[in-house]
């Protein structure tokens, strides 16, 4: 039994992988497409903050730990090794099919499909309760990318009158020696180079000469929206992981944070190894962005992602992002989006769940069999 447990808390951390390779791209794909940054500098950027939105999990978003071990959905929650194991397997397949052809995809839509694949396998089909599951599971996935595109053309021009006031504005580092004294002769005792921060015209950084380095505001917004975002991502999603996970860390006499800790170290690997091929999907093959329409993006991402991890709602950050970037579109002009991309990109979410509830009822029923 030991064993069983192992397999099913390393499929846990294999389900993380697969989400940070498709997921990583959400919050760092406007950098890219708006030429902000390299798509390497973007994707550790996105990692180092969606692993500290991960670590955050473990004291702040139990209630969806709750949510996706089934809680509310299924009639009778099921916890064994064998039930589990297929909610991992069929989930992380298809993220990881997904991912592997640039297509960005809801991990925790797959999630809920394997549990109700699993589940319908294990016990028939009125194991769900349908109402539950389109409460907590399907309604917030289907608003959210509507609400996201909503969000963005109201709050565009808002925004961009915001943009254009701090484009004149720049993020320098000065440089400066500091003198602390002289001799009796005049010989300097002591000096000690300072460096600092400072917020000054893009005129007046480009005519000192102690400036050592600099951004521009905007540039410099953009970079801690997509940290924000990256964040929040973490945040709603290092617990969907760990509720499959975490029972089988318990049975292996482990604590909840070790768990954490263990998901939330699959996802920076599966960002960093795999998470380039779905940002360039989301930062180039959509719509063109000017680094003021990824600001505002993100923004709009943030906001929705990190208010439904404060509520519990089992949001999908691919579709909020997804649905903010083609808000950008529209407001440009229905011509400047790629429809082909779009189409593609919906497909794949409309798939995703039957996908991953098939797979994972196929692997439930062989597991099954082959223990008795």
């Amino acid at each position: 039994m030991t064993a069983s447990w192992v397999a099913v808390a390393a499929l846990a951390a294999l389900l993380a992988y697969a989400n940070g390779s498709n997921d990583i791209s959400k919050g760092i794909a406007t950098l890219v497409g708006s030429g902000v940054s390299s798509f390497r500098r973007a994707v550790v950027w996105g990692t180092l903050w969606t692993m500290a939105g991960g670590l955050l999990a473990a004291v702040s978003s139990q209630r969806l730990v709750a949510t996706f071990s089934g809680s509310g959905f299924l009639d009778h929650p099921m916890d064994g090794p064998v039930f589990l194991a297929a909610v991992a397997v069929g989930a992380a397949a298809w993220v990881l099919v997904a991912s592997a052809t640039g297509l960005p995809v809801s991990t925790t839509h797959a999630i809920a499909g394997g549990l109700a694949g699993s589940a319908v396998v294990a016990q028939g089909a009125s194991v769900l309760h349908w109402g539950g599951f389109a409460g907590k599971v399907a309604l917030p996935l289907a608003v959210s990318p509507v609400v996201a595109i909503a969000l963005m053309c109201a709050f565009h021009p808002l925004l961009s009158r915001g943009v254009r006031r701090v484009e004149a504005y720049c993020l320098c580092l000065e440089r400066r020696v500091v003198v602390s004294g002289y001799a009796a002769d005049g010989r300097l005792v002591l000096r000690a180079a300072v460096s600092e921060a400072v917020v000054a015209t893009e005129q007046a950084c480009g005519a000192s000469p102690a400036v050592a380095a600099r951004v521009s505001a905007v540039d410099a917004l953009h970079w801690l929206s997509a940290a924000l975002t990256s964040f929040c991502r973490g945040l709603n999603d290092a617990p969907k992981m760990v509720a499959l996970g975490i029972g089988a860390w318990a049975a292996l006499g482990a604590s909840g944070a070790g768990f954490y800790v263990l998901v939330t170290l699959a996802m920076g690997a599966g960002s960093l190894i795999g998470g380039l091929r779905v940002t360039e999907t989301m930062a180039k093959k959509v719509t063109p962005m000017a680094p003021g329409e990824g600001l505002a993006a993100n923004f709009v991402t943030t906001l929705l992602v990190g208010l439904a991890s404060v509520l519990a709602l089992p949001v999908s950050t691919t579709h909020v992002s997804s649905g903010a970037i083609i808000g950008i579109g529209l407001h440009r002009g229905v011509e400047t989006v790629s429809w082909k991309t779009v189409r593609d990109m919906l497909i794949a979410w409309a798939v995703t769940l039957p996908a991953a509830a098939l797979a994972a009822g196929a692997v439930f029923f062989l597991l099954a069999r082959a223990n008795g």
